[in-house]
């Protein structure tokens, strides 16, 4: 396309995808702040908690590159639809769950419905914008995905604390069925895609790769680590290498694998998905800690959760923000490594106000400390996608793209069981919550160490390849995508 200006038609087709995008945010995070108030109504085990979010967020990452794929086989619009649709059944579904047991299963048909429709924004995108309209149309992404930020805790508070029709919790997964309906009303503007070549769909390679991941990821929820819990990850570990092995053996073939092989021939993109599953175990799973622990350890209600991680999202909508529309295209790397500080400064000081709070009473420095914790995360992120897909060639980039989402959603994954699990097995009344607390975010500042030093194996092969350039508030590598 070559006009300049959004017509109606194209106006209504990109909010179905934006709308399409927030609601995986929105479900994320009003479910995870509403997930003491589902335990305590379905009863379960505490570390039931746990897999209210990680049932969902483990078939996400699994199966967002195939979901990309199908879109390129079947077409993106389609595939959007379809997706959307299966997600709002599934969240009717959630909300009429009579007992936990039933919940979780329902919760990974959400995760792999998400994963469906989330690959084909960008496809979609691109098939109907071009030039300046493209770089505005992707450019409006990043605000629409901050301001989801900045809704869902509250949303969540507000939703469950309402009891509208005596629904509590259930409402959380209701409130996705209007915006679903006008995601499917808009989407009728959306034009047909599909790939000019169509890749072939590599299913034994997704199916060694979800079971490789489950096996890993699913020993970590809710126990401590025992002989057989230790033999089921070392089990994992083996079925990935297997994974990683077919996947060489597709390419050689000539057939398209999952993953693309020339991804892992330097350093600097295995330090990047290391960069990036720490980051999103650290913020995803500290945001569940701090909900545990203020409505299972102190009591508080719901609202005030919600209201409490609400200066959490606003940091990282805003610096996210200011990230990519002016300090990245400024100060390059540097950004990324501002924002590893100041969330490393806030999740110290979130340690300062859980040691020195009142036991049973509500730690008020603590907003002030999860702002700076927002606000570390807002910088990190922008810079951190710029500079891993900066550097790869075209061919790459669609495959790193999906990959990096995909450890993202596998690192929320691994965060939630990982550090859910340290405060739940220290946690209790008054004091023992506080403390639990804290070593939760003390293992939380060690991945943010973590992030560092993987951050700085990045430098290798950005310095081989492109300047970075920034358009319409996204940072883009001068290899075009």
């Amino acid at each position: 396309m070559t006009t300049h200006h959004l017509n109606p038609s194209r106006r209504l087709a990109l909010g179905a995808l934006l709308l399409g995008e927030a609601m995986n945010l929105l479900d994320a995070t009003v479910v995870q702040v509403a997930a003491p108030a589902i335990h305590a109504d379905l009863g379960g085990a505490v570390s039931d908690v746990q897999w209210f979010g990680a049932a969902y967020t483990l078939p996400f990452a699994v199966l967002l590159v195939t979901g990309g794929r199908l879109g390129d086989i079947l077409g993106r619009k389609r595939l959007f639809v379809a997706g959307v649709t299966g997600f709002t059944l599934a969240s009717v579904a959630c909300a009429l769950a009579p007992a936990v047991g039933v919940l979780i299963a329902l919760r990974p048909v959400q995760g792999a419905a998400a994963a469906v429709i989330v690959p084909q924004t960008i496809g979609l995108i691109k098939a109907m914008f071009s030039g300046p309209e493209l770089s505005g149309a992707l450019g409006c992404i990043g605000p629409v995905m901050g301001l989801a930020a900045v809704c869902g805790p509250v949303l969540g508070g507000v939703l469950t604390h309402a009891d509208l029709f005596g629904s509590s919790w259930r409402a959380v997964f209701l409130v996705n069925v209007p915006l679903a309906l006008v995601v499917l009303r808009l989407a009728r503007e959306l034009p047909e895609d599909r790939a000019p070549v169509r890749p072939t769909l590599d299913v034994p390679g997704t199916l060694l790769a979800m079971t490789g991941t489950a096996l890993v990821v699913l020993p970590l929820i809710g126990s401590h680590l025992s002989p057989r819990s230790c033999a089921t990850i070392a089990t994992g570990v083996a079925v990935l290498i297997a994974f990683a092995l077919h996947q060489r053996h597709v390419a050689a073939t000539g057939r398209t694998p999952l993953v693309e092989p020339g991804l892992f021939a330097h350093r600097a993109f295995p330090a990047a998905l290391v960069a990036s599953t720490a980051f999103f175990a650290v913020t995803n799973g500290l945001m569940t800690v701090v909900v545990l622990q203020l409505q299972l350890g102190l009591g508080i209600g719901v609202l005030k959760s919600g209201l409490t991680l609400a200066p959490w999202s606003l940091g990282l909508a805003v610096a996210s923000w200011a990230a990519g529309a002016y300090c990245v295209r400024r100060w390059g790397r540097r950004v990324m490594y501002a924002g590893l500080g100041v969330l490393l400064a806030g999740l110290c000081a979130s340690v300062a106000v859980y040691h020195s709070a009142t036991p049973g009473g509500y730690p008020r420095a603590l907003p002030l400390a999860l702002t700076a914790v927002g606000c570390g995360a807002g910088l990190f992120a922008p810079a951190f996608f710029t500079l891993a897909l900066t550097p790869l060639r075209p061919r790459e980039t669609g495959s790193a793209a999906g990959l990096l989402n995909a450890v993202q959603q596998l690192g929320a994954t691994v965060g939630v069981a990982v550090l859910g699990s340290v405060y739940l097995h220290g946690a209790g009344a008054g004091v023992a919550s506080l403390r639990a607390a804290e070593r939760a975010f003390w293992v939380g500042a060690g991945l943010v160490v973590v992030a560092v030093v993987a951050s700085g194996l990045m430098r290798e092969r950005a310095r081989e390849r492109g300047r970075v350039r920034v358009v319409g508030g996204w940072a883009r590598g001068s290899s075009r995508r």
